[in-house]
């Protein structure tokens, strides 16, 4: 949390020392935190909140970056309980990236009925976890968009018996989701089978951008089959940051469902029905075997029909997996998509969602964070996304006009929604709305406009200006509203009244007050004249919050104030109070007519308010037509903006094409400051070249290569422009990577049995028409180890699965399966090692960033320990064992670089005369010089073949004799 609050403002908040021990005693009995949970209380004390025991120390290392700011209750000093003090304002800041940012949960608590300010007893008031904001939504976004949906799942796991002549350990698992996210009121399930890796739901999670998950707590029962499958999908839950809450496990039971979920559902969602359990036959989710038991639980864990609010206003949809590309949790952080949990995001452009994040709104930016962790497969929709991009890539200035002049100033309307049904919206809320209303015949009138083909236009026509005018027919009469009740001249002072001319009794009130207003300005004047003090100079008429209406004059100015008829209120520093019998009637009457005026506008204000939540559904359309709108201009302003300017993809259908990339680019590295990026053309060729191993030195590129084209195609398939000169590219049904280092020891998980583990779920989950990314594989065990695994994976990956792969590796070895599968190809980093003439200065490595066919003919990681500025006694000493170890260098005698170039060369051209005279001989019938095959016997037999060879030797004994690099060579065949 990059947030400095500053000790004098917020951590100077000093607890009543009377209420010290009852505190601490109270603090002592609170029931204990799970340490799984993460859970931070805060306890309100009217101007500001106070944490305490390992809260408040988090508070200081987080917020304050110090522990000076802890005090300590009751007796013993630094025994005492730790506590720390939060200003409110600053406090809520601290929940909103808590909960947010940080995945934590919040217990707010306040004082009991009748405790005061020296509360010792506190109940606990508010609860909010990541994916359930409902309770605290209106107290921390007030002035501040939910840009990411708080989305909590339930999880139901059902696992049955294998088919007849399985054996008993074969079982198919099947498990039921339920989802929410309360910002829209929106409801969904999903059943399906999975395997004991959990990668169907770990997908469902990434797609959905999982905040929170609901799962049963573990068996009682001592089921170890039980125990481990949790287990296992806890650790699942853990990859992917999402926070973990455990309920009863009688809570997901769907026996209420169908009664409960048709209270919940809006009407026109559901078959009208007299009962309600009629009304649940025609809602097909329940009819899912496992789902509705997640459903239960998860409107249980939410209180859903708690609130009344709730009821007849969600809506509910069946998520299909299939319809999205599959992400696992590896491939957002290797594809850098969206921050992590608990990172900072200072700079934006470090991830895919902040580099195209251009958005002016967040319904807009909720949307595009969507959009990414749910890649289109389907080539109609994904090429309708990018004709819209490449309309407002052509016409800038409608861009600009569409961004600037009107998405700009639309509010999110969901939320706005959500108040108006609650009841809890202002007037300032129906303000907003009338105002975007104001902009959609702006609105409409560019699209329109738009310098476009015919074919894009009319595309333009059905996907936006079709809906558009039907809003803005539909919301014609809100306008009317706004107009005839509200004073829209006040909104000039930021004053959002209801104009008197709406009601009678507000006129009545109205016009009371101007003849309340005329007379105490009779009075100014008279009293003026009276006493002979000029008006606002010396004689002040002010409403003082005190004495309420009244006369002021300095001190001085007292003295000439004289008669019965005046009476004195008091003195103060800035002068003498003072008023008249006449003064004191219209003062009261003033402080009883306003009373009575904004009570009866407050009456007022809510029937206005109840009016414009009539119109709900039609701002929800709205909103996410201007959502995807606003989206689709994003991808034109980045494509556009980059460094260098996207193209549009060319995407095939699936399984019908070959991946093919000119000038490819990293989109977050090449607009880093100080970075000139090497574009790299890629050629992944269906059958040819599907499998690509990548060797070279670190820091070469590989990583960024191999990453770039992940990127890129998940790029083409939410339909964005991408980082290319051209590119051409089939529908992948997957992304799957397994990049970098990464255990986790509070889960007694290794570095290499996290890697083990990705790896298992990629070899479950890819397909032919998978995209996988391979980096570095086999790094966290020995060499030999390591190598076998990297070889077994490889090659069931090209032979087996056929997927389409690149494969990074320090494992040299690993290039020979070219040889073996004929579309395995091999590339490397190009990197340029100087000479020098002189033999005490190592040599130099330049990285060039390029990639070309072939192996990388050396090892360069000493070098790369150079440019790290390693001591030059741990170089020289890693020189010497290297050499040690690599079998080339064993016989320092037989170094090929005791050879001459000119020596080498005419040695290998020698070796090519021999081998052809050999093939020559094997392929004759009547060699002079040896007995080929004839009646009854092979010539394919080895001896045949070696007596051929023998007499090659023959032939050419005096020259070889002459070379000794071909002696070296025939030494080392042994």
């Amino acid at each position: 949390m990059a947030l400095m609050y500053g000790k004098e403002k917020d951590a100077d908040y000093e607890i009543d020392n009377a209420s010290h021990p009852g505190f601490c005693s109270f603090f002592a009995k609170l029931p204990p935190k799970s340490p799984e949970t993460g859970t931070i209380r805060l306890f309100d004390r009217s101007e500001y909140y106070s944490m305490h025991g390992p809260d408040a120390l988090y508070v200081a290392a987080h917020v304050y970056h110090t522990n000076t700011v802890i005090k300590y209750l009751g007796p013993g000093g630094r025994d005492g309980l730790p506590s720390v003090t939060l200003s409110s304002n600053n406090a809520k800041t601290f929940l909103r990236e808590a909960l947010t940012s940080k995945q934590l949960k919040v217990e707010i608590w306040v004082p009991e009925a009748g405790q005061g300010k020296r509360a010792t007893k506190f109940r606990l008031e508010k609860e909010a976890s990541p994916g359930n904001l409902q309770a605290v939504e209106d107290m921390l976004f007030v002035n501040s968009d939910i840009t990411s949906a708080p989305i909590v799942i339930s999880i139901k796991i059902a696992s049955s018996a294998g088919a007849s002549g399985l054996p008993a350990k074969a079982k198919t698992k099947t498990v039921g989701i339920a989802f929410a996210d309360t910002s829209v009121r929106e409801l969904g399930v999903a059943d399906f089978p999975d395997n004991d890796l959990f990668s169907n739901t770990e997908t469902l999670i990434i797609q959905l951008g999982v905040k929170e998950a609901i799962i049963p707590t573990g068996t009682a029962s001592g089921n170890t089959d039980r125990d481990h499958e949790l287990k296992k999908l806890k650790d699942v839950l853990e990859r992917c940051g999402v926070v973990l809450t455990e309920r009863k496990p009688s809570e997901f039971n769907s026996k209420s469902i169908a009664d409960d979920l048709p209270q919940l559902l809006n009407p026109s969602s559901v078959a009208s029905s007299s009962a309600a359990v009629d009304a649940a036959k025609a809602i097909p989710q329940l009819s899912l075997p496992v789902a509705p038991s997640a459903l239960a639980a998860l409107i249980s864990y939410l209180s859903l029909l708690a609130d009344p609010s709730n009821r007849g206003t969600f809506t509910i949809r069946t998520h299909d997996l299939t319809q999205f590309m599959r992400l696992d949790a590896s491939a957002l952080r290797a594809l850098n998509l969206t921050d992590g949990p608990g990172t900072g995001g200072a700079n934006k452009n470090t991830t895919l969602y902040g580099l195209l994040n251009k958005c002016k709104t967040a319904q807009g930016s909720r949307l595009l964070g969507s959009w990414l962790k749910q890649p289109l497969v389907n080539l109609h929709e994904i090429r309708k996304r990018q004709n819209l991009v490449e309309i407002f890539v052509d016409d800038a200035n409608s861009r600009r006009t569409l961004q600037d002049e009107c998405l700009k100033l639309m509010p999110d309307m969901n939320r706005i929604c959500k108040r108006f049904q609650k009841s809890a919206a202002s007037l300032e809320d129906v303000v907003r709305v009338y105002q975007a209303v104001l902009k959609l015949e702006s609105l409409i009138s560019t699209l329109e406009n738009l310098d476009a083909k015919q074919e894009y236009k009319d595309l333009i026509e059905e996907q936006f200006i079709v809906k558009l005018k039907e809003f803005d027919r539909n919301l014609s009469k809100y306008s009317e509203m706004v107009q005839q009740t509200l004073d829209l001249d006040e909104l000039e002072n930021h004053r959002f009244v209801i104009k008197p001319e709406y009601d009678e009794r507000l006129q009545e009130l109205a016009g009371k007050l101007g003849e309340i207003r005329d007379g105490l300005d009779e009075q100014h004047r008279k009293t003026g004249r009276d006493v002979n003090l000029e008006l606002d100079k010396k004689l002040h008429l002010e409403n003082s919050p005190t004495y309420g209406y009244c006369f002021r004059v300095s001190k001085n100015d007292w003295e000439s104030v004289t008669g019965s008829k005046y009476i004195e209120l008091g003195t103060l520093k800035n002068g003498a109070y003072f008023t008249t019998k006449t003064l004191k009637e219209l003062s009261t009457d003033y402080m009883e007519t306003t009373e009575a005026y904004a009570k009866t506008q407050r009456e007022l204000v809510v029937h206005v308010v109840q009016i414009a939540a009539t119109y709900a559904p039609v701002l929800e359309e709205w909103n996410t037509v201007l959502a995807y709108l606003d989206v689709i201009i994003s991808f034109a302003h980045v494509a556009v903006n980059a460094p260098e300017a996207y193209v549009k993809p060319t995407v095939l259908e699936k399984g019908s094409g070959s991946l093919v990339l000119k000038d490819a680019r990293h989109p977050c590295l090449e607009v880093q400051d100080d970075v000139s990026f090497i574009p790299n053309d890629v050629e992944m060729i269906k059958d040819e070249s599907e499998f690509q191993i990548i060797t070279g030195p670190n820091m070469g590129g590989k990583s960024t290569y191999i990453r770039q084209v992940g990127v890129i195609a998940l790029l083409a398939q939410t339909g964005s422009y991408v980082p290319c000169s051209e590119a051409r590219l089939p529908i992948f049904d997957s992304v799957l990577c397994r990049v970098g280092a990464g255990d986790s020891q509070l889960r007694g998980v290794s570095t290499f049995m996290a890697e083990m583990l990705e790896t298992a779920s990629i070899l479950k989950s890819a397909t032919k028409d998978s995209l996988v990314i391979i980096d570095e594989l086999g790094r966290g065990t020995s060499t030999y180890d390591g190598f076998g695994i990297a070889w077994a994976i490889s090659e069931h990956l090209a032979s087996e699965i056929h997927a389409f792969c690149l494969f990074a590796t320090h494992f040299h070895e690993l290039t020979a399966l070219d040889q073996q599968i004929s579309h395995v190809k091999n590339l490397h980093v190009v990197a340029h090692v100087s000479t020098s003439d002189d033999t005490r200065k190592e040599k130099d490595i330049t990285l060039l960033y390029r990639v070309e066919p072939g192996v990388c003919d050396q090892s360069f990681g000493i070098h790369v320990a150079e440019l790290a500025n390693f001591p030059e006694n741990v170089v020289k000493l890693a020189r010497r064992k290297a050499d040690e170890l690599e079998d080339f260098n064993t016989d320092e005698g037989h170094d090929e670089s005791n050879f001459t170039p000119e020596v080498i060369e005419e040695g290998t051209k020698l070796v090519e005369e021999i081998l052809k005279d050999w093939s020559s001989q094997l392929s004759t019938q009547d060699g002079e010089d040896v007995v080929m095959a004839d009646d009854g016997v092979d010539e394919n037999d080895p001896a045949i073949q070696l007596q051929a060879l023998q007499t090659c030797f023959g032939k050419y004994q005096s020259r070889i004799e002459s070379n000794p690099w071909v002696r070296h060579l025939i030494t080392s065949l042994g």
